[in-house]
């Protein structure tokens, strides 16, 4: 929202002589801080930001009203003078109810040609908001930024017969002030004369009555319009104007009747317009009912002891009417603050007014001891760390999916009702997901397609069911997927794709290193272990989902026992082995292996795979690399010898020959 120095000076004069970073910081430390300050000549505009709830704070008067109450100064008078009302002109009908309570109109004619002053067009420019010349207009946005209520004027030469404020009728249409022509429904709030609408209420005015420089009379409109009403259908229409930005956040019931009575004023003095006639339909709906602020409570909030006479003048200053009543006080907020409604809003305010750098420095007293985690959290938390540890990588995905996806995938069940949103981000996520896998594949596919070799992912999150008759259950649930090529670092295991069936194998031992066995699989229902598809021909992996409550939960923590490093050099030494073509590496290995069991073996791998034709037919060369390290010792060349003995002895047993 802008703001003009000059424009809140006169709302509160305390602040003559106030610097700009001085005000800056006076708004910042009352809620309201500012995103920028822009200065041409004589004039500084602030850009301050609003936070939602303070739907009274949009304009001058209502920012120095804060500033007054934080100052303890006084605010410039209005100079309302209220009109008399007389006969109405024009019949007016409110038929909305609560939407429309309040409608205040007057009728003036405009004698003689005026002029907008020279500074309320500055201030309007400085606004954003360019005078068009015409006084009824200026006036009325000249007004709106001052003191925050909207206002609007009519040709009363263009109205036909009376006015209604009613609920659009289906199939009606009208054009609006910036010539688009809107195609209204019945939760649209009308201004309406007898030969259809003339203006979206709170929103913006209609085209065909709009003031021109050939007006000659002029109808005022200053009325209250149901805030969500007014943003309801400001955002169905895509029309976020200065009103509905007012309407939509609260504007104050209280201030309608002055405002069309300011709005007569100026055009009585700009261009010696004569009223015909005022009158009002309706009443402006009171204030919320009185808060109980007891002394304690404020003190509790606080964290210490505020002085009860300046918690008393903040209220009071900021327009609260106050008694005492036992222990405390009893509260009535105004009209214009619709966001005082519990006494915890009282005490947010005296503490924001009492400045929250009053606040000691001190932690509150622990009355209780900490609860302890709930059991199912700790389950999740401790599966999350085992498949991480595992090379696994933890994702979260949005628990909506779009409802066209669910329905190919069967997803949605009976009651399709139940799982959709009725206030959804967007098509995309507009049911409530029934499955982890669709996302999980999702994110697995894209990481492929960005060049990873491998994906292992997983997430532990809730999905929903719904069935007729019963009610949406959520269910906590692990999804995995596993995928792509597995291997290829060592010369003699190849790479292999998790798509095919053997890949089917490896999921299921990292499901059994968790503690979900087979039995578990078989018994549950909704168990899912299947293949997904990259887009290529064979299947890029698998994927599976379980409950967790299939899961059993760990009875004690497992901790892994140290094994300490050695301080003794490492040696490696080599085999160069010829073998036969058919030889299965893995026996080959472990028949060595086996034969190094009082060893200190460390590792032992094969490094170098060499087939060429000079070697004897039928046979290839494999070198293997055996480390040996001991933890108490250096260990001599005798004893490496005869290790390297032992382990060319197990290879010759399986037709193996050393390489010459």
């Amino acid at each position: 929202m802008l703001i003009e120095i000059n424009a809140l000076t006169n709302e509160l004069p305390a602040l003559a002589g106030t610097g700009t970073v001085e005000l800056c910081e006076l708004l910042a430390g009352l809620g309201f801080p500012v995103d920028g300050v822009e200065t041409q000549g004589e004039t500084t505009v602030l850009e301050v930001d609003v936070t939602a709830n303070r739907g009274d704070a949009q304009s001058h008067r209502s920012l120095a009203r804060d500033l007054a109450a934080k100052l303890g100064a006084e605010l410039s008078p209005l100079g309302h003078v209220p009109l008399a009302e007389g006969e109405p002109l024009v019949p007016i009908r409110l038929e909305a109810g609560d939407a429309a309570p309040y409608y205040g109109t007057a009728v003036l004619e405009l004698g003689r040609a005026g002029s907008t002053p020279g500074p309320v067009r500055a201030f309007l420019a400085a606004m954003g908001a360019a005078a068009k010349g015409l006084p009824a207009v200026d006036a009325s946005n000249e007004l709106l930024h001052r003191y925050g209520h909207p206002t609007h004027a009519f040709d009363a030469d263009k109205v036909k017969g009376g006015i209604t404020v009613r609920w659009a009728r289906e199939g009606e249409t009208m054009v609006t002030l910036d010539g688009v022509e809107r195609q209204l429904t019945p939760k649209d709030l009308l201004i309406a004369d007898d030969a259809g609408p003339i203006g979206l209420a709170g929103t913006m005015g209609g085209d065909g009555t709009k003031v021109s420089a050939a007006t000659k009379r002029v109808l005022l409109e200053s009325a209250f319009f149901d805030p969500r009403t007014v943003r309801a259908m400001a955002h169905r229409h895509g029309l976020h104007t200065d009103a509905s930005a007012r309407f939509g956040r609260g504007a104050d019931p209280g201030f309608a009747p002055v405002a069309r009575d300011l709005l007569a004023q100026r055009l009585q003095a700009w261009s010696g317009a004569k009223l015909l006639s005022a009158w009002a339909v309706g009443a402006p709906p009171p204030a919320a009912g009185g808060i109980a602020l007891p002394w304690a409570m404020l003190d509790r909030v606080a964290g210490y002891a505020i002085d009860h006479g300046a918690a008393q003048g903040y209220l009071r200053r900021l327009g609260c009417e106050l008694r005492e009543e036992g222990d405390g006080l009893w509260v009535q907020p105004p009209t214009w603050r619709h966001d005082l409604t519990l006494p915890d809003d009282l005490a947010e305010e005296v503490l924001r007014l009492n400045g929250y750098e009053a606040i000691p420095a001190a932690l509150p007293p622990l009355d209780c001891a900490p609860v302890a985690l709930a059991p199912d959290y700790l389950k999740r938390r401790k599966l999350a760390s085992r498949l991480a540890n595992l090379g696994f990588f933890q994702t979260v995905t949005l628990g909506f999916v779009d409802t066209q996806e669910a329905q190919e995938d069967h997803d949605l069940g009976d009651c399709q009702e139940l799982r959709t949103l009725r206030n959804p981000l967007g098509e995309d996520y507009s049911v409530m997901r029934g499955t982890l896998l669709r996302d999980l594949a999702r994110v697995a596919r894209l990481n492929l397609e960005r060049g990873a070799k491998e994906v292992r992912f997983f997430e532990i999150a809730p999905v929903f069911e719904a069935h007729p008759g019963r009610p949406m259950t959520e269910t906590w649930t692990l999804g995995l997927v596993w995928g792509g090529e597995v291997g290829g670092e060592d010369p003699l295991s190849p790479a292999r794709r998790m798509g095919e069936p053997e890949g089917q194998s490896y999921l299921i031992g990292v499901l059994k290193s968790i503690g979900v066995t087979a039995a578990a699989i078989r018994s549950f229902k909704r168990w899912r272990i299947s293949s997904w598809d990259s887009g290529a021909k064979e299947p890029a992996g698998w994927q599976f989902e379980i409950p967790l409550s299939a899961i059993p939960s760990e009875t004690e923590r497992i901790i892994p026992q140290f094994a300490p490093f050695s301080r003794f050099p490492v040696v490696e030494r080599d085999l160069s082995l010829l073998v036969d073509l058919g030889q299965p590496y893995e026996v080959l290995r472990d028949a060595m292996a086996a034969a190094l069991v009082s060893a200190p073996l460390q590792e032992l791998k094969c490094v170098d795979v060499f087939r060429h034709k000079n070697l004897p037919p039928g046979r290839q060369a494999w070198l293997l690399r055996m480390r040996f390290q001991a933890s108490d010792r250096t260990l001599t060349g005798d004893e490496v010898d005869g290790w390297m003995n032992q382990a060319l002895a197990a290879a010759k047993a399986l037709g193996a020959e050393l390489r010459s």
